[in-house]
């Protein structure tokens, strides 16, 4: 099986040889659930074979390669080039197979197959046939992308940073619902309390959906109820404040179904985060087995998280050619229109095209950077002299930072590197 550096290569050298090919045999594969739809062509566009279906099997994988091999031998074309379209996880096994296999795998976007459809025919009529035809016309024109297959640890980091995303949304559901449907229909007035003092809430909405019930109790015995063990002066503050009231609260009148309702979503919450602390826990020790780990948790601003993020993203940092393209997969390029006007009047800002939770991670560690290392501080304080009164300038030197930090971790992992301060003393 062909190494990703080999593969990569082999990429970069289809791109350039592909337009007017005279030596490729082009498949194109629309990917579905049950069946699989593959054209045949090559790339100064001659049909070879319009369709065929084969299940999403084995026997229907071996019954595609057998149908190219055929094809192959009788175009007398030397290379194959199999290309998709990702499609949720139905893709998966297929690349995989075709991939230890050292067959040639691209991938398309969805975006270029949607804008490319109606230039087939000038229709926008959509089907599984013209679909693995518009595949190819894509790859026939060199407007295909790399499909990465990382090695096992790599693929594993991603899957269980794909996970705790999924937890996470949960775990924002699961707030959402116990602040917008229980608390503000019952006791509305414990909101304001529940970003600083949340543990103690929940403790209230698992015990005591009604504030009557806490209303019909002393303070002393409501204070033991729901804080266990020393309590802290501004704790009992807030506790008082929450007792008093619910003895004016204007909460509906509740049932033992809210109250019902209430433990449940407690209880689904606090499992919910002891997942997330289980995984993050999980997350941390496969990155510990890393070589790059060590490298890019050094840079000041980067945690467990983040580092997790930077690692999974770049996966080998030698695949990028320029900082260019790693700013591209985190969507901090900067792009602007000067359409008919000059240069200097058009406004960048950041493409947003890349991998938003990467690129909302360099942000965070930009934030914490900027405002708690003596080095970075000094750094943004040198771009922002001379600038403090433009508008939104605050902004843009975070997201430059966070574009920078974004290299550094890339070049840092190049390199084999920990981070050095002088590095940054000599980018001013």
């Amino acid at each position: 099986m062909q190494t990703e550096t080999e593969r990569l290569a082999a990429y970069r050298h289809l791109r350039t040889e592909i337009r007017g090919s005279d030596r490729h045999l082009i498949v194109g594969i629309d990917i579905a659930k049950e069946k699989h739809h593959a054209f045949f062509g090559t790339a100064t566009g001659k049909t070879l074979c319009k369709r065929l279906i084969f299940d999403n099997t084995r026997e229907g994988f071996e019954l595609l390669l057998s149908k190219t091999d055929l094809v192959r031998l009788q175009s007398r074309l030397d290379q194959v080039v199999f290309g998709l379209e990702p499609t949720a996880n139905y893709h998966k096994p297929l690349a995989e197979y075709l991939t230890k296999r050292d067959y040639q795998v691209v991938q398309v976007s969805g975006n270029a197959v949607k804008q490319n459809r109606e230039l087939l025919d000038g229709r926008w009529d959509k089907h599984d046939r013209k679909d693995a035809a518009n595949i190819a016309d894509l790859i026939a024109q060199a407007k295909c992308q790399f499909y990465e297959f990382p090695p096992m640890a790599l693929r594993e980091l991603r899957e269980l940073l794909s996970v705790k995303r999924k937890l996470k949304k949960q775990e924002k559901g699961l707030k959402t619902r116990i602040r917008n449907n229980l608390l503000a229909l019952y006791f509305p007035e414990i909101d304001r309390y529940v970003a600083s003092c949340e543990r103690e809430s929940l403790a209230i909405l698992e015990q005591y959906a009604a504030p009557s019930t806490i209303a019909a109790m002393s303070y002393d015995e409501f204070i033991e109820a729901v804080v266990r063990g020393e309590k802290g002066r501004k704790q009992q503050e807030q506790l008082r404040g929450i007792w008093q009231a619910a003895k004016q609260s204007i909460g509906c009148a509740s049932s033992k179904a809210a109250g019902y309702e209430g433990a449940i979503l407690v209880d689904q919450l606090r499992q919910t985060r002891a997942a997330l602390q289980k995984l993050d826990h999980h997350i941390e020790q496969l990155c510990l087995s890393m070589p790059a780990w060590e490298h890019v948790i050094s840079i000041p601003g980067f945690g467990p998280d983040t580092t997790a993020k930077v690692l999974a993203a770049i996966g080998d940092p030698y695949r990028f050619e320029n900082l260019r393209q790693v700013l591209k997969l985190a969507g901090l390029d900067l792009n602007a229109s000067r359409s008919g006007k000059p240069s200097q009047q058009a406004s960048p800002v950041i493409s947003k095209r890349g991998r938003s939770d990467l690129r909302y991670a360099m942000c965070q560690a930009a934030l914490v950077a900027s405002s708690r290392n003596k080095l970075f501080m000094d750094y943004v304080a040198h771009h922002l002299r001379g600038r403090e009164h433009e508008k939104g300038i605050h902004g843009k030197m975070r997201t430059k930072l966070a574009a920078k930090l974004l290299v550094i971790a890339w070049t840092l992992m190049k390199k084999q590197e920990r981070f050095n301060a002088e590095y940054l003393k000599v980018m001013r």
